[in-house]
């Protein structure tokens, strides 16, 4: 479902704070022509947290419409609550997005039953493939593998965007994770050793800056040459 490189693109302003539709269709077309295999619109390179929901939706139907069907486009339309979460996932759905990615919830710091509860009520009121954002340094709690295996259960939940910093974790989820779940390193610096590891791609914030190149370090990577991609992983390093 989810392979290869995603850009978590960046929302571009205007002076005056809103958006710059015409620099975002441009950033959509760059990203294309350098081969990047997916665009994450609203995650938190995008400034999800601080745009309206009305903006929020907005880039999401421009990055579909730009895009036009040449990438995947992996909607941010997390939530801490879980209505307005489902809300914004239909809406997407409706303005061309192919998949969601879905942030734990913050600032609530839900129990483990409560965080499998909210992305399985997200999950069964939408069609859209999920990935599931683990960034408890952002959300101030963490999905634990047995919880994220439990979600991986139902059929909408087909990803993870691994962002714990903990290569325990991500080690112990990749060796216990069925094959319909697909795992994302959510740090450029993490995917190497994550792809080596079985991971399927990255959720690239440098690739804003460098497409071409990041795209040919992770698929170098996925293809099996380390050497190529370790030297690839140093180069962009800084």
């Amino acid at each position: 479902m989810f392979h290869g490189i995603y850009t978590a693109l960046v929302t571009p302003f205007n002076d005056d704070e809103s958006i710059d539709f015409g620099a975002l269709a441009a950033l959509v077309d760059r990203q294309i022509e350098a081969g990047v295999d997916g665009l994450v619109p609203m995650g938190s390179t995008g400034e999800s947290a601080t745009v309206t929901h009305d903006e929020n939706i907005e880039v999401i139907e421009a990055v579909a419409e730009r895009a036009s069907g040449r990438v995947q486009i992996v909607a941010g339309t997390g939530s801490n609550a879980t209505a307005e979460a489902v809300r914004m996932t239909k809406l997407a759905a409706d303005v061309g997005a192919t998949a969601t990615l879905q942030v734990g919830p913050y600032y609530n710091r839900p129990t483990q039953e409560g965080l499998y509860r909210h992305f399985s009520t997200i999950a069964d009121a939408t069609e859209l493939p999920i990935v599931v954002y683990n960034i408890p340094s952002r959300t101030a709690s963490n999905i634990e593998n047995d919880t994220m295996l439990r979600l991986a259960a139902h059929p909408n939940i087909r990803g993870v965007k691994e962002s714990t910093g903990s290569m325990s974790q991500a080690m112990d989820l990749l060796w216990r994770k069925p094959e319909t779940l697909d795992i994302l390193a959510g740090d450029d610096f993490h995917t190497l050793p994550l792809v080596a590891l079985g991971a399927a791609g990255t959720v690239s914030v440098a690739a804003n800056l460098a497409p071409k190149m990041m795209r040919s370090y992770v698929h170098a990577a996925l293809d099996g040459d380390y050497v190529g991609a370790r030297e690839w992983h140093y180069r962009l390093l800084p």
